[in-house]
């Protein structure tokens, strides 16, 4: 402990002699205990640390101040199964041993060493302010000079907004504005999420009055009897999906951790109706976040990976509406919901393949999300859907947000996305204008700012297909092919930031998806059920 009381509040681990002397990469270890992670949590602050430290840090009302001068948020939990896995495989590459629950009483006395530390350095920063106060006054000899006052406002992240528009199109596209900055990505790549441990739901007022139309509901919901189940959720479906207060009455941390059971539940009956009833809720934007944090899309994953055919479409579109919000992008990544929805493209319910796209769509919009795909290896199937022509428009919209990422990008074109796109567009065998034009997006997307694309565009002599498009195609499909011939005829002298100036030059924006063939067609919305 040195005197000048700036303590760094990291406590080192232990290992045994069968372990190897490979140190641990630092996201692997708790930032608390110091140790390799036995059961990683994300909190509500986005940090990730073992459970048991976080329990005993809730325990002694105590938040430790981070390196980056941050308290975390201790009032939500959500397992961390992806982080787990992959530092089990590192065990096990490394020939390290796998990491032990620690010990409580262990684990406590440290954190109030940490709390008496922290205590002395806020009393020593108190001193030398005092002290750097004084000096100031008599050095300066200006007693009436105003004290500096520093504003942090540029730092700070504005707020995102996701409308759901419910105007309609006769072209299916999609709009996407400019973006401030994403939250800081997890740096471990997640695989596929298994429920196998619970989180909390933390119930604030356990004392507060309930209404009778949630008291009969929970009644039977949290009843034994399985025949009480299936009339609980079925009642629940039915008055959300036509009653907007309902849903908003009846989004409580009870009836959420009651219904999040019975998602689970191996009666086909209750499991389907308890996620058609889950997507009713989700329509409401001040739901989308609660559903989330109270640790439902673990359990949408495994729906969707093995649930029942009807159960896998409500899954689908329960993750769709919850990726609308920008609040829940990033967490349905990290909890491993990309893959399983890579593999519902394929799925045999139209429905299911359809709102896994557009889920797809809405979490790719994020840049953490566009490197997990990309990762994931997603370029070649997409690019053999389209190529099949199953989902062709809607792919093509995700491959155009991987393409705004400079790994997204060089992945599709080391996968041939070149002359794939230029081969639809020549033998004129898209099923629809909107699909041609977001087929002219994504070469748009690929030719931003890259020679590479220059070169593979002229062996698949695009600029003749191009021309074709400018003279025959939408105004939107137009405007679109002149930029990337522009692209091709001044690529490489230098331009804007390459995300949102694709996005703005082809009257793209994040909010809205729009679909539509004719003027009779409505948009595209979540619907209840």
């Amino acid at each position: 402990m040195g005197g000048n009381g700036k303590h760094r509040w990291k406590i080192s681990f232990h290992r045994s002699s069968s372990q190897s002397s490979k140190l641990p990469p630092k996201e692997f270890t708790c930032p608390i205990s110091g140790s390799l992670m036995s059961d990683p949590v994300v909190v509500a602050s986005g940090q990730t640390f073992d459970r048991l430290a976080v329990q005993v840090c809730k325990d002694l009302n105590f938040s430790p101040k981070q390196e980056d001068g941050t308290r975390p948020d201790f009032s939500t939990v959500i397992p961390n199964l992806a982080l787990k896995t992959t530092i089990l495989n590192w065990c096990d590459k490394s020939r390290t041993q796998h990491p032990s629950a620690p010990d409580y009483a262990s684990l406590e006395g440290r954190v109030r060493q940490a709390m008496v530390l922290s205590v002395e350095q806020s009393q020593h920063e108190e001193r030398e302010e005092r002290i750097r106060v004084s000096e100031k006054e008599l050095l300066n000899a200006v007693p009436d000079n105003p004290p500096v006052i520093f504003s942090h406002a540029a730092t700070e992240l504005s707020p995102r907004v996701n409308h759901f528009n419910s105007g309609s199109s006769s072209e299916e596209s999609v709009i996407i504005l400019p973006s401030p900055g994403t939250p800081l990505p997890f740096t471990v790549r997640p695989t596929c999420f298994s429920s196998s441990s619970s989180c909390e739901i933390e119930i604030e007022n356990p004392g507060a009055p309930v209404s009778e139309e949630e008291e009969r509901i929970l009644k039977k919901l949290k009843s034994s009897e399985v025949f009480e189940q299936e009339e609980g959720v079925i009642a629940l479906r039915k008055i959300t999906r036509s009653k907007v207060e309902a849903r908003l009455l009846l989004c409580t941390p009870r009836v959420l951790l009651a219904l999040r059971g019975l998602i689970a539940s191996r009666y086909g009956v209750v499991q389907v109706n308890a996620v058609a009833s889950l997507v009713n809720l989700s329509l409401e934007k001040q739901n989308k976040v609660k559903i989330v944090r109270s640790g439902f899309v673990p359990f949408l994953i495994d729906v969707l990976k093995g649930g029942l055919d009807e159960s896998q479409e409500h899954a689908a579109g329960a993750l769709f509406s919850l990726a609308l919000d920008d609040d829940n992008k990033m967490a349905i990544g990290v909890l491993g919901a990309l893959q399983p929805l890579i593999h519902s493209l394929r799925a045999e319910s139209d429905r299911t393949r359809h709102d896994s796209a557009l889920a797809l769509y809405h979490l790719s919009l994020v840049q953490s999300n566009r490197v997990k795909l990309v990762k994931l290896g997603v370029v070649p199937t997409l690019l053999s859907m389209v190529v099949a022509g199953n989902l062709a428009s809607r792919v093509l919209l995700i491959l155009c947000n991987l393409a705004v990422c400079t790994e997204g990008r060089t992945a599709m074109l080391d996968a041939n996305a070149v002359e794939c796109l230029v081969g639809l567009l020549r033998t004129n065998e898209l099923d629809s204008e909107a699909t041609r034009e977001n087929c002219v997006a994504a070469l748009f997307a690929l030719s931003h700012r890259s020679l590479r694309f220059k070169g593979l565009a002229k062996d698949a002599r695009v600029v003749e297909v191009l021309k074709e498009v400018e003279n025959s195609g939408t105004e939107r499909a137009r405007e679109k092919a002149r930029k990337v011939l522009h692209m091709l005829r001044t690529v490489g002298d230098g331009g804007d930031d390459e995300g949102d100036e694709f996005y703005d030059s082809v009257g793209l924006t994040r909010n809205r998806y729009r679909i539509g063939a004719g003027r009779n067609h409505n948009i595209l919305n979540t619907t209840t059920f």
